[in-house]
Order: C-alpha cells, then structure tokens, then sequence
C-alpha cells in the first residue's frame, strides 16, 4: 500500500458521517463520548464490540442507540442458559409440502446483531459465533452459508463475578475487536439519564442517520488508510512485547496485532485522515489488546490489570518518527 494525498476528500466525508453518528447516540447516551467514539471506530473497522459492565450502566441501552443509528437489518438475541446453537445461527427444517429439508436461518443473518447478556449463555451456544464472527458465515449439516455485509455482532456481557455468568473462552474473546467498558456516570449526566427515564425516551426511538451502503463505503475508505512501514513495525513491537511480559500467561495473537492495525486505519478515518500515526495505535491499543491477555494468578493477586500492562507497554516502546507517506 502506497499513501494516496487524494484519499484527504474521502476521508473527511468519513470523519463528518461518523460525527453524525456520534452526535445522534449522544441524544441517548449520556457523558460517555469516549466510548461511543470507540464503538463508531469499531464499526469503521468491520469489528465486533464487547460491551462489559455491572449491570444498570447502559451497556445494552449503547448497543441498541449505535444499531438504530445505522439503517441496517437488526436482530436481537437475549443469551440465556437454555438458548441452543441452532437459535443463533438457524436450522434445518422438513418441509412436508416439498419433501425436502430448508433452512431457516437464525438471527446471525443481519447487519447487525445484538447480543444481550453474552456470557450467560453456555459454553457451547457461545461457540456458535466463532465461525460466524471470523469468517462470516455459518456451517450448518455440512451447507456453509454466507452472512450479509456488513455483520457486525455487538454483544454485552456482566463481570464474571456476577451470578449465572459463563467465562467467555478466549477463541470467543478474540473475536472481538474491542472491549468498552461504560462506567458510572456523572451527577450531572445521571440527572439526565432520569429525565429521560421520566419522558421514558427509549434507544428505540431514535433515527438512523447512516444508510448500509454508506457504511460499505466509510469502511471500503478507511481500508485504504496508509499505514507507514514504521508504524507496522511499531504494531508488531507493541504486540510481541505482551508475549514476554512475566505477568501475563498469555499475550495477543497475530489475529489482536492485525486487529490493532485495522482499528488503528479505522481511527485515522474517523478523525479525518488518510495516513495512520502513532497516536492512532496508542488510542486503539488498550481497547484492542487487554480482553486479549491473561493474567498470572500470581499477577492478579498482585493487583496487576491487563490494562496497565498494555500502557506500560506504550509508554516503554520507542515511537517511531515517521514523515507522512514514508
């Protein structure tokens, strides 16, 4: 890939879509501007998003206010501990009229699929996702079927402590791009939340202000970001350097280093450029990379968090000084 200066007009169209986009979840979703931005980069980057939070902090209420954002198709699928595999990706069905067997397909075929309370579900309903998530398609009796494009899963899930909660296996947590975390608002953004709990305002109701044919073309743009030599290497270092750290029992896969790189061009886009920097890794390394690592016991114990590890790591790997298309 060589750098383009004709990309700038692209880009800038990108950068004031997904301003529209941030703007119309913000009438919903209160004092987290930095999370929703990390959600619309996400989405920018054809990623699936980890919402994870104690519950009442509107993990699902973001989810749902970012789909309706997008005019797309939408399913919804609620895990729960008797949902099967064949609820999510479809199911073979006799057809006594023609004699034959069709296939219904699950709620996996859309656009957008949100995935409520993920790690309630068990193990083996989670699996389910793996192939749809990083290849998407599903395989069901031998058939390989496509998914739409885009398909984006948006999924929440409850800290792990919580009760009636499945730990996610790490094949499962790899398939995400990121992971957000909401945190509690604000007084001042609360009082806001319960105003719109009194006018009962609802994710629901807002409209979209992006057509799927638009986001096709807002990723297809940002694919194109330059991404300088250096600032790949920098993304190696970055990842290879979590592989040794004594802490971690396990560091990022070479799929979390490629993930860094696209959400790091997806970035660039949203801000309206059509070149990568250093800055766009480092804003896109922690939610990329810390659902990624494990923890030693002994580490944990020791009140280390993967998302220290990963700004230790930042703040020790040399930036590389690199001039615009070099």
């Amino acid at each position: 890939m060589t750098f383009d200066p004709g990309l700038a007009d692209q880009t800038t169209w990108v950068q004031h879509r997904c301003a529209d986009i941030v703007r119309n979840v913000e009438h919903f979703i209160h004092g987290k501007t930095r999370v929703v931005q990390d959600a619309v980069v996400c989405l920018l980057a054809e990623g699936h998003i980890l919402i994870e939070d104690v519950p009442g902090v509107a993990k699902t209420s973001l989810a749902k206010a970012v789909a309706h954002s997008v005019n797309g198709t939408m399913r919804r699928i609620q895990f729960t501990p008797d949902l099967l595999p064949s609820d999510v990706v479809g199911v073979q069905i006799y057809d006594t009229a023609k004699r034959q067997f069709q296939f219904r397909e699950g709620p996996v075929f859309a656009n957008i699929i949100l995935g409520d309370e993920i790690n309630r579900a068990s193990p083996k309903t989670q699996s389910a996702l793996l192939e749809a998530m990083a290849e998407h398609q599903v395989t069901v009796d031998g058939v390989t079927y496509p998914l739409p494009r885009p398909n984006f899963v948006i999924a929440t899930q409850n800290p792990i402590d919580q009760q009636g909660t499945y730990t996610l296996p790490e094949a499962q947590l790899d398939r995400f791009m990121m992971l957000l975390r909401m945190g509690y608002p604000g007084a001042e953004h609360e009082a806001r939340i319960v105003d719109d709990a009194i006018r009962r305002r609802l994710p629901e109701q807002l409209q979209p202000v992006l057509d799927i044919d638009d986001l096709l073309k807002m990723i297809d743009i940002s694919r194109n970001v330059y991404v300088a030599p250096a600032l790949q290497n920098f993304i190696v270092t970055i990842s290879a350097a979590t592989r040794t750290v004594p802490q971690l029992r396990l560091g990022a896969s070479p799929r979390a280093t490629n993930a860094v790189a696209v959400a790091s061009q997806a970035r660039a886009a949203f801000e309206g450029r059509s070149f990568v920097t250093a800055d766009d890794v480092k804003g896109v390394a922690r939610q990329v990379l810390s659902h990624r690592l494990l923890l030693t016991p002994e580490a944990a114990i020791q009140g280390y968090t993967p998302e220290r590890i990963v700004d230790d790591i930042l703040a020790a790997v040399p930036v590389p000084q690199t001039p615009v298309g070099v």
